[in-house]
C-alpha cells in the first residue's frame, strides 16, 4: 500500500485522534486510527488525498504547529474547542470539517479478512453492533441474509484496455441511471454501443461491509466531493452503474397522486414556463416503462420497522396539532424502490449498507437491469462496457447545414493512456450532471454548466429514552418519507463509520452519542436549491442564500418537534458546533434556537445526492443546451440523457426521473437511424 500521507501528516492525524477522544476509552489505538486513514485514502483515486493532506497542514498551522503536536491531549482539546468548534470564521469552519476524517478512521476500523473475521471487531463490540451475518433472522417473517450474485454482470461484457475498439456505432458516455437506459434503447434498435465508464466494476460478489474501502472505491472522490467553497458535500457514484449502485433505490415521480404533496410546485408547468414544455403524458409512459423494467414496488414494513414508523407516527402527531393546511395535506408513505421482484432470492434483506453497494445482489440497479439488457449476448450486436476510462472530449465534423456532427470521443484510461474512438452514428452523453457539463464545455459547448440545482439534505439524529433499543441499523437505511410540499423528510440511518460522520458533536459528546448507537433514530430534511449553481474550472460553485437558509431552519425545527412528539429525549441536528436540543424545550424555543444557530451555510453540515441541470432543455438554443428531444443544439447526432437536462429543481429524488427522461429521449425513437 502506498501511503498518501507523510510522517508529519500522520503525526497530525494521531494528535487529533488523541484530542478528540481525550478522557474516553478508545478501543483501538491512535496509531491504528492513523493506519486506517492511510488505508482509506490509499483507495481513493484523483486529487482528494492531496487536498486532505493540505488541509492537515492548514489544521496544524491553525492549531499552533509543533507546539500543538507536543502539547498534552487535554491542552489540544481546549485549543480545538476554541479555534475550531466555536469559530465563526469561514476558513476555520472549513478546516474543522476534517474532524470527519479522524472519526471515519476510528469507527471505520476493519480487521484483516472478511465479514466473519470482524464478528469480534472491537468498535462493533463497543457499540453493540452486529454485522448482517450475525443477526438473528429466525423469527417468522424475517428474511435470511445470504448472497445471490446470479444477476452480476459477466466478465465477457467488458472491453479490456488492451483491446479498445477503434470505432463503434454509438458511444454512450456514462453507465448510470441515464446512460444505462440510453444504452439499452440504442442496443434495442440494433446499433452497436460502447459504454464508457470512468469508474471500475464492482459486482455484488466484490462488495463487502468494509465501509472505508467501499466508500473510497465506489464514490467520486471517496464521498468527499464538494462544492468549490466546501459548504456542501456532493455524493456521486464512480462505478459501473453510477449512483444507482450506491443509492437507496428510491423511485419517485415528479408528480404522483398520493405520493407527492398535492400543493407542491408543478414541475411540468415550471419547465414549460422556462421554455421546456415536456409532455406530462409522454413522460408518464416512460415512467411506467422504467418502473415495469425495474419491478418497482412499495417496500414492506418489516424492512424499516423502527425508524420508518418513528417518522410517520411522529409526523401524524405533529400535523394533528398544526394549523397549517400544508401540514394537514402532507403525504406520508413508505418508499417505492427498485428491489424487485419480491422473491426469496431477490427481495431486500435490509442489511443497512445500501450506500456502499448491495453485497447480496438484491438491488435492481443498472448493472442488474438495463446494463444486463443492453449487453445481452442474445442480441446480434450486444453493447460492451469500457470501464476505468474517462471521456475527455467529443470531436466534431462540420455538417453541410452548419451543424456539428459528433464523430469521435477522446478518452483517458486509468493508467494515463489516451485513445480516440470513432462513432459511426452518434454520441450519447450521460456522465452525470457535473461530469457531463464539464465534458460538453470542454468539447466546445460553451453554454454548458449553468443553472445547476441540488436537492440538499441535512440529517437530524435523536436519542430515544434509556432502555429503548431501537437498533435501526438492522433495517433498510431509508424506509419512509413525508412530503410537506416545500421540503421533504426522509427516514435515514447508516452503519457505524458513516453514521459517525453524520452524528454531530465534539469530544465526549460525540463519543457518548455513538455509544448510544442502539438508541438513535434519524431522519434527514431535503430542500431545493433551484438553479443556483454553475461549473467553473471543473468545480461546482453553488451558494445558498437566506431564502434557502430560512427554509432549512423551518425544516430542521419541524423535524426536531417530530422527534420529540414521538418520544425522543434529545435531538442532535447536523450543526458544526454540535449543539443539543432537549425534550423540555417548547416549540417557540426550538424555532428560536435555529434562528440563532444557523446564520450561514458553514454553520450546518449539508450534502446532496441529486445534482441536476447544467445542460437544460430549452426550445431556444440561446437559453438551453439541448432541445426538446435532448439533442445538443446545433448538432445532428449528440444527445444528453442524464439529470443534467432538467431545466429546474425537481424537488424529489432524481433517480427515476433521470431514467424516464433518458427513455423518453431515446427509446423507440430511432435517433441514430
Amino acid at each position: 500500500m502506498k501511503k498518501p500521507f507523510n510522517r508529519l501528516q500522520e503525526l497530525m492525524i494521531k494528535a487529533m485522534a488523541e484530542a478528540l477522544f481525550h478522557d474516553r476509552t478508545m478501543v483501538i489505538t491512535p496509531d491504528q486510527v492513523v493506519d486506517n486513514v492511510q488505508y482509506q485514502f490509499s483507495n481513493i483515486e484523483g486529487n482528494k488525498p492531496s487536498e486532505i493532506g493540505m488541509a492537515l497542514y492548514g489544521l496544524l498551522l491553525l492549531l499552533g504547529g509543533p507546539v500543538f503536536l507536543a502539547a498534552t491531549p487535554a491542552f489540544r482539546k481546549r485549543l480545538i474547542r476554541r479555534r475550531l468548534q466555536n469559530s465563526r470564521i469561514d476558513l476555520f469552519q472549513d478546516i474543522a470539517r476534517t474532524k470527519g476524517v479522524i472519526l471515519a478512521g476510528y469507527y471505520g476500523h476493519w480487521l484483516p479478512g472478511d465479514e466473519e473475521a470482524n464478528f469480534d471487531n472491537p468498535i462493533y463490540a463497543d457499540l453493540e453492533y452486529e454485522l448482517p451475518a450475525q443477526r438473528d433472522r429466525s423469527a417468522p417473517g424475517e428474511r435470511s441474509v445470504r448472497r445471490e450474485p446470479r444477476r452480476d454482470l459477466k466478465a465477457g461484457v467488458f472491453v479490456g484496455h488492451d483491446s479498445v475498439p477503434e470505432e463503434t456505432d454509438v458511444i454512450v458516455i456514462g453507465s448510470g441511471a441515464g446512460g444505462a437506459v440510453a444504452a439499452a434503447a440504442v442496443a434495442d434498435e440494433g446499433h452497436q454501443a460502447l459504454i464508457i465508464e470512468a469508474g471500475g466494476h464492482y459486482p455484488s460478489a466484490r462488495i463487502t461491509h468494509q465501509e472505508a474501502r467501499m466508500t473510497a472505491r465506489l464514490f467520486k472522490d471517496g464521498a468527499l466531493q464538494s462544492t468549490s467553497d466546501r459548504d456542501i458535500i456532493v455524493f456521486q457514484g464512480r462505478v459501473v452503474g453510477g449512483s444507482t449502485v450506491i443509492n437507496n433505490g428510491i423511485c419517485l415521480r415528479m408528480k404522483h397522486a398520493g405520493l407527492v404533496h398535492p400543493d407542491a410546485e408543478d414541475v411540468y408547468e415550471t419547465w414549460a414556463r422556462l421554455g421546456a414544455p415536456v409532455s406530462e403524458t409522454d413522460l408518464a409512459l416512460s415512467y411506467e416503462a422504467v418502473e415495469q423494467a425495474l419491478e418497482v414496488s412499495e417496500i414492506e414494513p418489516i424492512v424499516g420497522r423502527n425508524n420508518g414508523p418513528h417518522l410517520i407516527d411522529g409526523w401524524k402527531k405533529y400535523a394533528a396539532q398544526s394549523n397549517d393546511p400544508m401540514d394537514h395535506r402532507a403525504v406520508t408513505a413508505w418508499f417505492r424502490k427498485n428491489y424487485g421482484p419480491k422473491t426469496a432470492d431477490s427481495e431486500c434483506v435490509y442489511c443497512g449498507y445500501c450506500n456502499t453497494g448491495c453485497p447480496y445482489g438484491r438491488k435492481k440497479a443498472m448493472p442488474e437491469s438495463f446494463l444486463a439488457h443492453a449487453t445481452s449476448n442474445a442480441r446480434s450486436k450486444p453493447a460492451r462496457i469500457l470501464d476505468r476510462a474517462e471521456a475527455t472530449e467529443i470531436l466534431w465534423d462540420e455538417g453541410a447545414n452548419g451543424k456539428r456532427i459528433a464523430h469521435a470521443v477522446e478518452i483517458r484510461l486509468s493508467n494515463g493512456g489516451k485513445r480516440t474512438i470513432r462513432a459511426r452514428k452518434g454520441v450519447v452523453v450521460a456522465a452525470g450532471a457535473l461530469a457531463s457539463s464539464n465534458l460538453l464545455y470542454n468539447s466546445g459547448i460553451l453554454q454548458s454548466g449553468s443553472n445547476i440545482s441540488l436537492n440538499i439534505a441535512c440529517p437530524v439524529v435523536a436519542l430515544m429514552p434509556e432502555g429503548t433499543k431501537v437498533n435501526v441499523w438492522n433495517e433498510d437505511q431509508m424506509a419512509t418519507y413525508v412530503d410537506r410540499g416545500d421540503f421533504l423528510i426522509e427516514s435515514h440511518f447508516q452503519p457505524p463509520m458513516s453514521m459517525a460522520t453524520l452524528v454531530p458533536g465534539w469530544f465526549e459528546d460525540h463519543f457518548e452519542r455513538m455509544r448510544n448507537y442502539n438508541r438513535l433514530v434519524s431522519a434527514g430534511v431535503l430542500f431545493p436549491a433551484d438553479r443556483l449553481g454553475y461549473m467553473d474550472d471543473g468545480k461546482l460553485k453553488l451558494k445558498i442564500g437566506e431564502k434557502e437558509l430560512a427554509l432549512l431552519r423551518r425544516a430542521l425545527a419541524t423535524m426536531t418537534k417530530v422527534h420529540f412528539l414521538n418520544g425522543a429525549i434529545e435531538v442532535y441536528p447536523a450543526l458544526l458546533r454540535g449543539q443539543t436540543l432537549t425534550c423540555d424545550m417548547s416549540h417557540d424555543e426550538i424555532d428560536a434556537f435555529y434562528e440563532t444557530a444557523i446564520v450561514e451555510p458553514d454553520d450546518v453540515v449539508l450534502s446532496s445526492s441529486h445534482p441536476h441541470g447544467g445542460n437544460g432543455i430549452n426550445v431556444d438554443p440561446h437559453k438551453g443546451v439541448v432541445d426538446l428531444n435532448q439533442r445538443v443544439h446545433n448538432t445532428t447526432n449528440c444527445y444528453v440523457a442524464d439529470a443534467s437536462v432538467m431545466p429546474s429543481c425537481i424537488r424529489v429524488n432524481a433517480q427515476l426521473t433521470t431514467m424516464a427522461m433518458a427513455h423518453r429521449a431515446l427509446a423507440g425513437k430511432r435517433r441514430f437511424g
